[in-house]
């Protein structure tokens, strides 16, 4: 099992490096998209400081929704999907080493990303620590989950838009959680709470996410 996750996600990862422009295209809305609201709201620390979390956090889930689509995309193109399918690799393994690359293509960038960002909104070091902490949490649970939208629209027409209103309610329990730990932080309380939750969301999207994504990809090439 850990060869054949090692294995799906290392061509996962080459496939990204060919296809370098859809992969960095996310990450340059996200640098993009959050770098503009400090230049609109202006130059007022507390208020910088107070719309920041959610900021962040909800440019970090659309950055994450933008790549989504293309989880299964190239191998369901190229007749990939269906081998796998029809191998003796368990598909749930496949689904969670894809994920596994997809996190590592634009979920950690991101991640890494995320306190320069915070920068420009007068974060302090503790509340930065808690926003990397909580997206290094929340981005491998956005793609487990966001995984059962790709695989159920996977042969939909406009797939993205239906992708989006399918996983955009499951993301809301992840934003909350992980906005509310940088307000905790900064409000002096503790976020410890708030990641602990978020942890469980992950926990819960390791077991249950793979195995639905697996049963939505039969179903969508059935």
């Amino acid at each position: 099992m850990p060869k054949l996750l090692a294995a799906v996600a290392l061509r996962d990862l080459r496939i990204a490096q060919r296809r370098a422009s859809d992969t960095l295209t996310p990450l340059a809305f996200f640098l993009v998209a959050a770098s503009l609201f400090p230049l609109a709201v202006g130059p007022e620390r507390e208020t910088l400081r107070a719309i920041a979390p959610g900021v962040l956090w909800v440019m970090a889930l659309l950055s994450c929704l933008m790549s989504l689509g293309r989880l299964f995309e190239v191998d369901h193109r190229d007749g990939s999907l269906e081998q796998l399918m029809l191998s003796a690799a368990p598909l749930p393994v496949v689904v969670l080493g894809k994920v596994a690359a997809h996190w590592l293509v634009s979920g950690l960038p991101l991640t890494l990303l995320a306190p320069v960002l915070g920068l420009q909104f007068g974060l302090d070091a503790a509340a930065l620590l808690i926003l990397t902490l909580g997206l290094a949490i929340g981005t491998p649970a956005l793609g487990l989950i966001g995984a059962i939208g790709a695989a159920l629209t996977l042969t939909a027409r406009g797939g993205g838009a239906l992708l989006a209103l399918l996983v955009l309610p499951l993301f809301i329990p992840i934003l909350v959680f992980g906005a509310g730990a940088v307000q905790a932080a900064q409000s002096g309380l503790g976020a410890n709470a708030h990641l602990s939750l978020l942890g469980a969301v992950l926990a819960m999207s390791l077991f249950f996410a793979p195995l639905a994504a697996a049963a939505a990809i039969r179903i969508s090439l059935e």
